[in-house]
């Protein structure tokens, strides 16, 4: 029971002096409110929501209810809009819901914008993608500085910082960010290079090669230090058989009649492998081997 009231808390629960930072006083406490007065929050920073996670979500709603009360404001028109809680709202609405507990704050839309905003940042399903666009949007729209921003999200300049210096990075790695194609690590090293070309050669060599961070972090820094052109890694060149080994290959593929790929490595292991194009071509094959074996 504990656990439900810090849960119904909502914004106060997890930013100190949010329930009452550039806002109107509070209800003390949750109204149900019609589903069907409830309008979406135009300033969402969530662009994205997973129809999965919303079934699943829905799911539990109808077999425990809403846990977490959703914030709405009071809108001229007799409506309630969304200041957080877009996906509860949502799986509520799948659930068949007709009501949903919510606090009811007044606060204009600038107030509206950034408990939006700052609510939405502390949930832990956000990608930093998500999460930079929002710090960017606080600073913007609610004009504030990278410190003060750093005080409101309870995190510390430089991790707000490094969060805002991933928007420089090219579309395509930002993308590749979202879609979890690569870490946060992985982008924080890349965005020490200028040259987005550069940036993005680097990028496409991490997903062909699927380098570490540590190794994403070393190409950057022998970049950066040698002033050069990255090069992307060449895989090893295969070891030259002797010629003993090159006649026995070309004398193989000719007793098969298929080009035998003849592998050896410096230590002199390897392998034999006879390709075949069909069922009929295999066939074949076993016929000359069972020939030699008699």
């Amino acid at each position: 029971m504990a656990k439900k009231n810090v849960l119904g808390r909502g914004l106060g629960a997890l930013i100190d002096g949010a329930d009452t930072y550039n806002f109107n006083e509070v209800r003390s406490s949750i109204s149900e409110v019609e589903i069907s007065r409830i309008v979406a929050n135009p300033y969402q920073p969530r662009t994205t929501f997973d129809e999965d996670a919303l079934n699943e979500l829905a799911a539990s709603i109808r077999e425990l209810g809403i846990i977490q009360p959703i914030t709405l404001r009071k809108t001229d028109n007799n409506q309630f809009q969304i200041i957080a809680g877009e996906r509860r709202f949502r799986a509520a609405k799948i659930a068949g819901l007709t009501t949903i507990p919510a606090f009811v704050r007044t606060a204009n839309d600038e107030g509206m914008l950034e408990m939006a905003l700052v609510e939405n940042i502390q949930r832990e399903d956000l990608d930093a993608i998500e999460i930079a666009l929002s710090y960017q949007r606080l600073i913007e729209e609610c004009k504030l500085t990278q410190e003060d921003l750093s005080d409101r999200v309870g995190k510390k300049r430089s991790t707000v910082t490094n969060y805002l210096r991933l928007l420089r990075l090219p579309a395509k790695i930002q993308k590749g960010i979202v879609e979890k194609n690569i870490s946060m690590g992985h982008a924080r090293a890349l965005v020490n290079i200028k040259d987005s070309e550069i940036q993005l050669m680097i990028y496409d060599e991490t997903l062909k090669n699927d380098f570490s961070v540590r190794r994403v972090e070393e190409l950057v820094r022998n970049y950066n230090e040698d002033n050069s052109s990255f090069k992307p890694e060449e895989k090893a060149a295969k070891p030259k058989f002797p010629s003993e080994y090159v006649d026995l290959n070309n004398h193989l593929s000719k007793f098969f009649d298929s080009k035998i790929d003849f592998r050896m490595d410096q230590g002199g292991k390897g392998k034999i492998v006879i390709p075949f194009g069909s069922t009929k071509d295999l066939e074949r094959i076993l016929g000359i081997l069972d020939k030699i074996n008699v």
